[in-house]
């Protein structure tokens, strides 16, 4: 702790008390960008984190996205979809309280969430062959 009735240093030259030097922060250095066999692997995790829904691709985009090509492109995809998938699973969810309709709706879930784990299969074996993924019917939400 400073003592409060301690005096600024005093520059003798110029009369006034000297200013503190400028605080070092402590910048984050860039991260190192993935290799080629990393990039790939990342990029198919994307989609193969669709099978649990939003949070794997968008934690996958989040932290990798400026460090590779592909998996920039393919966690974009992956997380466009499963951002779609999610918002049609809460709707009718949503929905499935209404009485009589309800279990229609629950079925419509069920539906949704098989075509999900089907394409993200596809999508994460094609992008670990080498090959490139997109969702049929997916908004872009993120350009």
């Amino acid at each position: 702790m400073s003592d409060p009735n301690a005096t600024p240093p005093y520059d003798p030259n110029s009369g006034q008390p000297v200013p503190p030097p400028p605080a070092q922060g402590y910048a984050a250095a860039p991260a190192a960008p993935l290799s080629q066999s990393d990039d790939k692997l990342w990029a198919s995790l994307a989609h193969f984190g669709n099978i649990i829904l939003l949070i794997p691709a968008l934690v996958i985009y989040l932290v990798f996205k400026d460090r590779g090509p592909l998996v920039n492109q393919e966690s974009k995809e992956a997380l466009n979809w499963t951002i779609n998938v999610t918002g049609a699973v809460v709707v009718l969810n949503i929905l499935g309280i209404i009485p009589f309709i309800g279990l229609l709706f629950g079925l419509l879930v069920f539906a949704v969430l098989i075509v999900n784990l089907i394409f993200a299969i596809i999508g994460g074996v094609r992008v670990n062959g080498g090959g490139t993924y997109r969702y049929p019917l997916n908004y872009r939400w993120i350009k």
